[in-house]
């Protein structure tokens, strides 16, 4: 029985090999949340995603510090999650993007009037098959390495638009993105509705901070203390053993957790 699981785990390998870079559904603009969808195009440099972005060198030059305002659901019916199950999903995108954006710019731990402002919306939620993780766990025990095969039709995925406005509230950059887990890949199956939507933030922090920053500004040391420690720390050891030891991506285990502003 081990043997022929092993087999199908490998033949699934290979068949949905050729599937993974057509399994994210094109991106559309137009949710209403960015102030302005005017100039966005297609970046064609990006495999697993689907990204439309927009920026202006010369106004994004001009800014130094931003003020990460809290991501916000927008626009996303259906299906229909629970308080807790959002929560997850922004705190997580509030975490990344704060960590990403950190090395590119200074970060307001408040509104400033002096600093730009970066909106994110998210836009889109795509739900993970939890009786799909759960199969797609026990054939990769059988798979070693950290590629990972995922159940055709039990993909979640994450949807968001951003945007960077100036301290005089223009427009300098935008993106609107989604992603959809892959059918293989390093995205985890989870038994959480929204474990593919939460471990997807970590790509979306990076897509957008690299969007949002002038093409040419430096990567920065990360500044102490550190303006994004609110969030949490960057790496959750114990979701990291977690995952090794179940083969299941935990979104409470591998958050963000909030640290006490007064706590050393």
């Amino acid at each position: 029985m081990d043997f022929r699981i092993a087999r199908l785990a490998v033949a699934a390998a290979g068949l949905s090999a050729a599937l993974g870079a057509c399994a994210t559904t094109e991106v559309k603009p137009g949710s209403g949340f960015l102030s302005s969808y005017e100039g966005l195009e297609p970046r064609t440099d990006v495999v697993r995603a689907s990204v439309l972005q927009r920026r202006d060198e010369a106004l994004t030059a001009t800014v130094d510090r931003v003020w990460v305002a809290p991501a916000e659901v927008f626009g996303v019916s259906d299906p229909v999650l629970s308080p807790e199950e959002r929560r997850l999903v922004l705190t997580e995108v509030d975490r990344q993007l704060c960590y990403e954006l950190s090395e590119r710019y200074q970060i307001a731990e408040q509104p400033d009037p002096g600093a730009g402002t970066v909106r994110v919306g998210v836009t889109h939620i795509r739900p993970t098959h939890q009786a799909g993780s759960a199969a797609a766990a026990v054939a990769n025990f059988f798979i070693p390495g950290p590629i990972k095969v995922r159940a055709p039709g039990g993909l979640g995925g994450l949807g968001a638009e951003a945007e960077l406005l100036t301290p005089d509230g223009r427009q300098a950059a935008a993106i609107v993105w989604r992603r959809d887990a892959m059918l293989v890949g390093t995205d985890k199956p989870s038994l959480s509705r929204v474990g593919d939507a939460h471990q997807l933030a970590e790509p979306l922090g990076d897509m957008v901070a690299d969007a949002l920053a002038p093409e040419n500004r430096e990567a920065r040391p990360a500044p102490t203390p550190d303006p994004c420690r609110r969030f949490g720390p960057r790496i959750r050891p114990e979701g990291f053993i977690a995952g090794i030891a179940t083969g299941l991506y935990q979104p409470e285990w591998s958050g963000g957790r909030a640290v006490p502003p007064d706590s050393d």
